[in-house]
């Protein structure tokens, strides 16, 4: 039987430069690649689009991510196994997966290449739409709260008060559910005032509008000052955070950072400050993906998805991601398109 990869083509969405948005996205028909050593072929049946898949077409890896042009982005996937490399162990054709395609992606498309050693197995009871969520999204919530000291289990550690900031987006709503799950945490989420309800059905204290005066000041009904921030939001300077810190001390952990945030963290490192400013660099870990499958399989957390799309309409999903509104996660449903 001759391999998938050795002579079909499929259908992807791919840009040819930076810039364009989702004007400059192109539905093409493409060789399915094959996988290299130690890589997976999967057949694609749901890939979540995240703000940094744009970011790269705008041009914030510029000159060296994109690596090459033509490219196809999207590197949160769900999928199952079709062809493994050479070397590639722990995985077998027909195996469901989840996977994080960083910096190759190729997401956007109905088969894509990815390393072995990021990918973990799917259980069933995790559907494909729900595990493209978690490679990424998840992770870095989970990364995130672990970077500000905060305990994930019952018992571990002290009681902390806990903000997350855009708390309804992708990252935002696991980090509020993982935040909640220890039972022992104060948690406040800030959002925009239609999303009010949902953060507080996953499990936020106090729910507050960042249109208001609490919202800007990032405090609470209970007047509660933060140990830990998860900022997953953009544009607000450390100046914003300082007065909403417990006294004792209190760690922010930006997950977008820019050169005058790293700046700041630099300047906390070196002067030992009870209040800090502390960059997020995400490295997704196999542990980490199967414990929080293992969660989302037991009711704990799930994920929260704004809209799914056809990959023949993965173009309306890119504006959307682009225009910072969503609710949650924005998928391409590549079973949904063969439907």
């Amino acid at each position: 039987m001759p391999s998938p990869s050795s002579s079909r083509m499929m259908r992807a969405v791919q840009y040819d430069k930076y810039g364009g948005g989702a004007e400059g996205l192109k539905h093409v028909e493409v060789p399915v690649p094959s996988p290299k050593t130690g890589e997976l072929l999967v057949r694609v049946e749901a890939a979540s689009i995240n703000p940094l898949d744009w970011k790269f077409q705008k041009g914030v890896g510029r000159p060296f991510l994109p690596s090459k042009f033509p490219f196809i982005p999207v590197c949160e996937l769900a999928g199952e196994v079709v062809e493994l490399g050479a070397g590639a162990s722990g995985f077998r054709p027909g195996d469901k997966i989840i996977a994080v395609n960083f910096p190759g992606s190729g997401g956007l498309a109905e088969y894509a290449v990815v390393s072995a050693s990021n990918a973990a197995l799917r259980p069933p009871e995790v559907s494909a739409v729900e595990g493209a969520c978690i490679p990424i999204a998840a992770a870095t919530a989970l990364m995130a709260l672990r970077t500000a000291g905060v305990g994930l289990d019952a018992g571990d550690g002290p009681a902390k008060n806990v903000l997350v900031t855009a708390a309804s987006g992708g990252v935002g709503t696991f980090a509020v559910q993982l935040a909640s799950l220890a039972g022992h945490h104060h948690v406040t989420a800030t959002c925009g005032a239609r999303n009010l309800d949902l953060v507080r059905g996953l499990g936020a204290d106090d729910a507050l509008d960042y249109c208001t005066s609490d919202g800007t000041a990032l405090r609470g009904p209970s007047g509660r000052k933060h140990d830990a921030v998860v900022h997953c939001a953009e544009g607000f300077p450390w100046s914003a955070f300082k007065p909403a810190l417990a006294d004792a001390g209190g760690v922010v952990v930006d997950l977008t950072p820019r050169i005058a945030s790293v700046a700041v963290a630099v300047l906390h490192w070196l002067c030992f400050s009870k209040k800090r400013l502390v960059p997020l660099i995400v490295s997704t870990k196999k542990q980490d993906m199967h414990a929080l499958l293992g969660l989302v399989m037991q009711g704990k957390i799930r994920a929260v998805v704004d809209s799914r799309y056809p990959l023949s309409r993965a173009h309306e999903g890119w504006a959307k991601s682009m225009s910072g509104h969503a609710t949650g996660k924005i998928i391409v449903d590549m079973v949904e398109d063969a439907e």
